[in-house]
């Protein structure tokens, strides 16, 4: 990190933009090594005692610097709407991980790619932005990109594939939340979702019981957590050093790092279909990216929140 922070302060802003950069791609391993984790350990234990475990050690790491910007948590602006992106945040995980049982992780995170679309959609028919006939057509070429992927057909049309389809469709709806919330510190913002996760999880787990875990495993919940919790912090310093439009598109390397730990560790070999549809729906988002950014008007656009998958 000294290395990042010295590129961060020098007489141009190149040497910050590359630093984020590297704070980008560092944190799409990390979200996707944590995603694999995940998916490891529901195979074996109940969704919610993965949301509660990996909750409480994020939580954990974040504790000194929740202690350390206490004041904010003071003087929250729309409570009523911080709570609903709690819950929304909550309920996108959980649905996140419920798919990755069934599905290889290459697949959910090519669903996941579409939320960019769904946000477009979302801003014109909620927040009354407008979309101009370019930007329609290449909505519907990236729907396109997630029907190539999703092949519907009442034997691809599986419960956990529409599942993966309503965790993309809530991430979208807790962007759009989250652009109304933008004088909320960002740290405030994860706490807020860490809790969700842990409180939902605990809901879901009331059912089906505790499992105790083996001591390796105590391991793997952990490490879930600690590993999202550093993703986040990337992210967040990702975007303080360099603008939404310059660092954002690198998220799409997250379907690359996905597709590599679905291979070796589940021997997980994404299928044609996916493979061409994750690159139309890639395509689609980074042209709305850097169209964005050559118009000028990424400096509005929405960022994307802190993930706690």
């Amino acid at each position: 990190m000294g290395l990042l922070r010295k590129l961060s302060t020098g007489p141009d802003d190149h040497g910050a933009h590359g630093a984020g950069i590297v704070l980008m791609l560092l944190a799409m391993l990390a979200f996707s090594f944590g995603d694999a984790l995940g998916k490891k350990v529901v195979a074996t234990y109940p969704v919610g005692e993965l949301l509660l475990l990996r909750a409480i050690a994020g939580l954990i790491v974040l504790a000194p610097l929740i202690w350390r910007q206490r004041a904010a948590f003071r003087r929250l602006e729309r409570p009523g709407l911080q709570m609903l992106r709690t819950l929304v945040a909550a309920c996108e995980v959980a649905a996140f991980f419920i798919a990755t049982i069934y599905l290889p992780l290459a697949d959910v995170i090519t669903f996941y790619l579409a939320s960019a679309l769904f946000v477009s959609v979302g801003a014109a028919l909620f927040l009354g932005e407008r979309i101009d006939r370019t930007r329609a057509v290449v909505i519907v070429i990236g729907f396109g990109g997630v029907l190539i992927a999703l092949q519907p057909s009442p034997q691809t049309m599986t419960w956990p594939a529409l599942i993966a389809i309503l965790a993309s469709m809530l991430f979208a709806v807790l962007l759009l939340i989250t652009r109304f919330l933008r004088q909320t510190p960002a740290m405030v913002l994860a706490s807020q979702q860490f809790v969700g996760t842990a409180l939902l999880g605990a809901a879901l787990m009331a059912p089906s019981g505790w499992m105790t875990p083996a001591p390796v495993d105590w391991l793997w919940f952990g490490l879930a957590g600690i590993v999202s919790a550093a993703a986040l912090l990337c992210v967040n310093r990702s975007l303080s050093l360099a603008p939404a439009s310059v660092v954002v598109p690198y998220q799409y390397t997250m379907i690359i790092f996905a597709a590599a730990f679905g291979w070796l560790v589940f021997g997980d070999v994404p299928t044609l279909p996916t493979v061409v549809g994750g690159v139309v729906i890639i395509g689609a988002g980074l042209f709305l990216a850097l169209r964005d950014r050559s118009s000028g008007v990424a400096k509005s656009a929405i960022t994307k929140p802190e993930r706690t998958t």
